[in-house]
């Protein structure tokens, strides 16, 4: 059964899409067009009723939610080791930094990208203070994804084994690339492990198929 990626390019959805070719499974992709609206359409409204991208078809199921695709996806793949064995610690860790990359991260860069949903029309300088906050709360959380990269001093988010994780973390950092603070490249180890995530074919792949132009990060 072949599935299919409801996407916008440079979206959340960019993580599943890694996932699904780390996975090298069989899939279609559907483009929803937020620039014409595709989102807003009954057609897509009835596979996701909040208008958010990325949506998973598989047969009957409709899923959406960015973690939960990535933990559907880990979790009928486990051949592609892309999330530790339930029931163990580093398993509960994975649920806990997906959860935050997706509440915390993502939920505050949002903030910064369309300040302008936290205030009444027409505040100009409110949604631009909301801007401000927002990106200095993301510069903690940066320095904390750093931090975590140098306690355990592997290569990839989780340690030694890539996961899906690091569809994630590469993701949310890219959207950082042109903050006017330090975006996540400019970190001592963040800075690698995105050039180390640029190398792996799976991203060149989706990179090459979203037409990302460069910087990538």
């Amino acid at each position: 059964m072949t599935m299919k990626l409801y996407y916008d390019p440079s979206t959340a959805s960019m993580v599943p899409h890694i996932v699904l070719e780390e996975i090298g499974a069989s899939y279609q992709r559907v483009l929803v067009d937020r620039t014409k609206n595709a989102h807003r359409t009954p057609d897509y409204l009835r596979l996701n009723p909040n208008g958010l991208i990325p949506v998973l078809v598989e047969g009957d199921l409709v899923l959406y939610e960015t973690a939960a695709i990535c933990l559907h996806l880990c979790d009928t793949h486990p051949e592609a080791g892309l999330a530790p064995t339930v029931g163990t610690a580093e398993r509960a860790h994975f649920y806990k930094w997906l959860m935050w990359l997706t509440n915390t991260l993502q939920a505050t860069l949002i903030t910064y990208f369309y300040s302008e949903r936290s205030v009444a029309p027409g505040k100009a300088a409110s949604a631009a203070e909301v801007k401000a906050q927002a990106e200095v709360k993301i510069g903690v959380m940066l320095d904390q994804l750093d931090v975590e990269l140098a306690r355990h001093g592997g290569p990839w988010f989780a340690g030694e084994k890539y996961s899906a994780l690091d569809a994630y973390v590469l993701t949310l950092c890219r959207w950082t690339r042109n903050f006017q603070t330090p975006a996540a490249r400019t970190r001592a180890h963040l800075g690698p492990y995105l050039q180390r995530m640029l190398a792996r074919p799976a991203v060149l792949q989706v990179f090459a198929t979203e037409k990302i132009a460069q910087p990538w990060v």
